[in-house]
């Protein structure tokens, strides 16, 4: 056989995580938008006082939505968060105020309770074949019964300021007047995102939002990994409980009430898709910091407190239907 073969040039196969991902660079251009026009429209909104009033706001959506990431990568999602928040809030505020834990052990309990609600939910999920939303479902009830039981029909009041090192107050000022709670948002987001970029049981969990059967032939633990994601979540809403009740207080018996439909509107709108194998911590940062942006700029300017929600879902449906069209001309290809 004579004649010149030519070459074809082989596609590069998209890598699994980019270090930034377009619908990350979109939040940021939305983000700086917002934010010009409100410090042109407004007098307040550019002041130390209220951007710190902003991340921390969001501070807690953030490091739960940390959790959450992994979750949603792996084509699962877990609406139980709130609740979950509200058992391990309770459970340490109380043992602040009639035990006098101090900090270090206050912050254990946090992070253990959440850890243990968390593998409860990634062993129902795992182990019994049903889809997570329905047993997230389930388990959102459950914790908030249990909350309720705890509570005792009676808000906890008069809780010390023991954990003011994640609250907003003075004391929970860091670094050039951010409040610790946001830097600690960062600092796990980079560890998270490291973790799943650079390490192979991070990346894991893309292989099996993107096909959980390939994923465990390849050799994948599917259901470890899976429990593992869950527990995760667990052990951020030990940390965000830290920071819900950092400033001391009372604890009120409906904590916790809607905390999950924020944090996946964050990871949502961050880019994180809710058909699985895509999606970063950075957009999940920056899906928390838009829905600040939003609240206090509806705040600011006076209009109804509805609005929030209003634009919050609109961004919710943009970026899912920005998913679709983008998994839709995926599999054209």
């Amino acid at each position: 056989m004579t004649g010149l073969v030519q070459a074809v040039p082989l596609r590069r196969r998209r890598p699994v995580a980019r270090a930034v991902e377009g619908q990350e660079l979109a939040l940021v251009v939305v983000i700086a938008l917002l934010w010009l026009a409100l410090s042109l429209g407004t007098d307040t909104f550019l002041t130390g006082s209220n951007l710190r009033n902003i991340v921390f706001g969001v501070a807690a959506i953030a490091i739960i939505g940390i959790g959450m990431t992994p979750v949603i990568v792996t084509a699962g999602i877990d609406v139980s968060v709130g609740s979950m928040a509200a058992v391990v809030m309770v459970v340490v505020a109380k043992l602040i105020r009639d035990v006098g834990a101090p900090a270090p052990l206050a912050v254990l309990v946090a992070v253990a309770l959440g850890l243990a609600l968390g593998c409860l939910n990634g062993l129902l999920v795992s182990l019994g074949g049903i889809h997570p939303i329905i047993v997230t479902f389930g388990t959102l009830n459950v914790f908030r019964f249990v909350a309720l039981r705890i509570f005792d029909s009676k808000q906890v009041t008069g809780v010390p300021d023991t954990l003011a090192w994640f609250g907003g107050g003075e004391a929970g000022r860091g670094l050039l007047g951010v409040p610790h709670a946001w830097w600690l948002a960062m600092v796990l987001a980079a560890l998270m995102w490291c973790y799943m970029r650079y390490w192979a049981t991070g990346r894991h969990w893309y292989a099996i939002g993107n096909d959980p059967n390939a994923a465990r032939l390849a050799g994948i633990k599917v259901r470890r990994r899976t429990i593992t994601a869950y527990a995760l979540t667990g052990f951020f809403v030990g940390l965000a409980a830290c920071v819900l009740i950092g400033s001391g207080g009372l604890v009120q018996q409906n904590a916790g009430t809607g905390l999950e439909l924020q944090v996946i509107a964050a990871v949502v709108i961050g880019g994180t898709s809710i058909l699985g194998g895509r999606g970063t911590v950075l957009g999940t940062l920056l899906g928390a910091l838009l829905v600040g942006t939003l609240t206090s700029a509806i705040t600011l300017l006076g209009w109804r407190s509805e609005l929030t929600e209003l634009f919050i879902g609109v961004f919710i449906l943009v970026a899912v239907g920005v998913d679709l069209v983008r998994e839709r001309r995926r599999r054209t290809r």
